[in-house]
């Protein structure tokens, strides 16, 4: 039961007049039995809280930075009228509007609509429906609370959407779809044409020069139904925050685009997500950008070590023909030294390997501070870590391993361009 304010200020204007008619401490208890009673009838006519019935409608998925709304039916099949305070509540990162009144007459229903606007990826599920019935006279109220489930699963946004017109462009090109054809060595031969400077040597057609006044090289389409798997590293490296978000929400956003690339150039699209145990996979699924997003929608870098080994099993167990394997996780050396260096060349003898990785712009611009002693010392930290990365790159270079490294704005559009340049040289 809770009291309001309205109680005490009777209180306050019945006592003199009562103690003028009772003095002493007989009229001060006529006082406070009054009161009770005036308390107790009030809670008595307050609509039942326990008897009210709830049901849910509504969103149920919503992108990271977009509204959604979801309804609450209330029922009330009592006899007595219910006034009440409703609160609706949700976990702080749903960004709920929960507060609400209700006026419910006996017999009918009322829909409440609160309006989410989460903060954070994930799963948001509801609390607990919280409804204050307050009484006719506004003495005292009665409290309930019932559970009424639901999850709204928030979506990572797919910020690097707006790239994808300009990289389409360039995938119909390779296509031929706008009379342009590439020199490399894919499987579909087109057509033969004379040699111009630059050619690869590798696309001669040594027979059909023999025939001919020129030297001619072959050109070829770029291959379709490749398989490009996509590897995203939960382990501890995808934890450390660039800017306002962890590491892994760039890599999915770098992922999404490259994935939703890929399948519109006609290659297979798989995912998987891996610590020290596969975290959610997407494998031929014909509703890819669906899939996807629905999948890393609840990941979450774990504080742990990824096992190096584990990973490249998975990745050999889940791909038989040579693929392209697009690993994003960080340059770290001391990580890679001990997990991924020693099983390398496991994974690069059978399939092209491209390690993507966010970089943190506040250490480039730590490296060009020289204002004061402090930020000298600042400056050769981070030159000291740049030139770590820079040696990783280039020790994985000497593996064949192709390396992305780029400030989470920019590395989405960039991985994107490195897996066109490798289509259009018949790398996939």
């Amino acid at each position: 039961m809770a009291v309001t304010g309205r109680l005490g200020l009777l209180a306050l204007l019945a006592a003199p007049v009562v103690g003028l008619l009772l003095p002493g401490w007989a009229g001060i208890g006529l006082a406070a039995a009054v009161l009770l009673l005036l308390v107790v009838l009030d809670l008595l006519l307050a609509g039942s809280v326990r008897r009210l019935r709830f049901a849910r409608s509504g969103a149920t998925s919503v992108r990271l930075g977009e509204a959604c709304e979801v309804t609450l039916t209330v029922a009330n099949p009592g006899g007595r009228p219910v006034r009440a305070k409703l609160r609706d509540a949700w976990p702080p990162s749903a960004g709920a509007d929960d507060r609400h009144r209700l006026s419910l007459p006996a017999g009918e229903r009322r829909v409440v609509t609160t309006r989410l606007l989460p903060t954070r990826r994930g799963d948001r599920r509801a609390a607990r429906v919280t409804v204050r019935s307050v009484g006719p006279l506004g003495l005292a109220a009665r409290q309930g609370s019932h559970d009424v489930p639901w999850t709204v699963r928030v979506l990572p946004p797919f910020h690097s959407r707006k790239h994808l017109p300009s990289r389409l462009a360039r995938l119909q090109q390779l296509d031929g779809r706008n009379a342009v054809l590439i020199r490399g060595q894919g499987t579909e031969f087109d057509s033969l044409r004379e040699y111009v400077i630059g050619d690869d040597v590798r696309s001669i057609d040594w027979r059909a020069s023999a025939r001919a006044s020129d030297v001619m090289v072959r050109t070829w389409r770029p291959e379709r139904d490749r398989q490009v798997v996509l590897v995203l590293d939960t382990g501890r490296v995808s934890a450390g925050r660039v800017g306002d978000a962890p590491r892994l929400d760039a890599a999915m956003d770098a992922a999404l685009l490259l994935a939703v690339l890929a399948a519109r150039a006609g290659d297979r699209v798989d995912l998987f997500a891996y610590d020290r145990q596969v975290q959610a996979a997407v494998q031929g699924s014909t509703e890819l950008l669906p899939a996807l997003v629905n999948a890393m929608a609840p990941l979450e870098p774990s504080l742990i070590e990824t096992d190096a080994r584990g990973m490249v099993a998975e990745v050999l167990r889940r791909t038989r023909r040579r693929a392209l394997v697009v690993l994003l996780t960080g340059l770290d050396a001391a990580p890679l030294e001990e997990g991924l260096f020693p099983v390398l060349s496991t994974l690069t003898s059978r399939h092209q390997l491209v390690v993507a990785s966010v970089a943190d712009p506040r250490v480039a611009e730590m490296a060009a501070g020289r204002g004061d002693a402090e930020a000298v010392y600042d400056a050769a930290a981070a030159e000291r870590v740049l030139a770590e990365r820079r040696q990783v790159t280039a020790r994985l270079a000497r593996h064949g391993v192709e390396v992305v490294d780029a400030v989470p704005e920019e590395l989405p559009p960039r991985l994107a361009d490195r897996y066109l340049a490798l289509k259009a040289a018949g790398r996939l």
